[in-house]
């Protein structure tokens, strides 16, 4: 059984920091992508950041420049840094990965979520 756990949400005022984790447990292969979704109430879910396995990133413009996404491979880990966060920027962060869990087929993975409110 594969699981993605997010840590590192919380509270944080404008212009501050946060940094969010994702850690990939259980059995399979390998990881592909990772990514960070985000998702206010009455709204669709959308992209913060992406990573492949080689560390290509992407960004949508609204955090382009502020949001900074990495890996540890290692560790299976995904990290989201948030710097100069606006009011905007609240939402309950999803984290993604795209996981090998047999030779020939790979499954999409969530996390539960993380709250990150920014007050201003």
């Amino acid at each position: 059984q594969v699981q993605l756990v997010e840590s590192g949400g919380g509270l944080a005022q404008a212009g501050g920091s946060l940094r969010l984790s994702c850690v990939a447990s259980g059995s399979f292969f390998s990881i592909n992508a990772m990514g960070w979704y985000r998702q206010v109430p009455g709204k669709q879910r959308e992209l913060v950041a992406t990573i492949t396995s080689i560390g290509l990133t992407n960004y949508p413009d609204s955090v382009k420049g502020r949001f900074t996404i990495s890996r540890d491979n290692a560790k299976n880990t995904v990290y989201l840094q948030m710097n100069s966060l606006k009011p905007e920027d609240t939402a309950v962060y999803y984290c993604y990965a795209a996981i090998r869990t047999t030779l020939y087929s790979t499954k999409d993975y969530w996390g539960p979520g993380t709250q990150v409110t920014v007050s201003s």
